[in-house]
């Protein structure tokens, strides 16, 4: 357990969550995901329990919103970065409060992670090389999707040129 994770262990107040909670750093953010209790009740579908999921999840981000203000306000304090929050129920995760930091594009933590593996790696030098890097290997693997995609585009561009026929 990193110190960052034994901080919020002992910060967080008891019973928010059901375990000790996922805390992820990198060189911008914390990320703090904490399993909240199972829905004990019975759905027809996913997609009613997917709802439950998402409203509870949604209750516990605005019942601990001040608080969460507060020791993200403290943890910012402590550790030099940024603090965003989620939430699990089941198989549903949701991340509230995540920073988006300009990397030529806005990329959330995990997408910032993946370019910082490969700059420790040394298959780039820069997070702008290992997007690039990662551009061209999607570019490589994913060519004749692309190229569909880029037809589909030139039909659309074809139809709006043309409007609609209102005779």
């Amino acid at each position: 357990m990193g110190e960052a994770s034994a901080w919020f262990a002992g910060r967080l107040p008891d019973g928010w969550f059901t375990e000790a909670p996922e805390v992820t750093v990198d060189r911008e953010e914390i990320l703090v995901v904490g399993t909240l209790p199972d829905l004990t009740e019975e759905f027809t579908d996913a997609a009613e329990r997917a709802a439950a999921s998402s409203g509870r999840i949604s209750r516990f981000r605005e019942q601990t919103r001040d608080e969460r203000i507060e020791i993200a306000r403290q943890a910012e304090h402590r550790f030099g970065r940024k603090v965003a929050w989620g939430a699990r129920v089941g198989e549903e995760t949701e991340l509230f409060t995540v920073l988006s930091v300009p990397v030529m594009t806005r990329l959330r933590q995990p997408e910032r992670m993946v370019l910082d593996t490969l700059v420790a790696s040394g298959v780039a030098r820069s997070r702008s090389d290992a997007l690039a890097w990662a551009v061209r290997l999607v570019g490589r693997h994913a060519e004749g999707w692309l190229e569909e995609l880029r037809e589909a585009m030139t039909h659309v561009d074809e139809l709006r040129r043309q409007g609609p026929d209102l005779d």
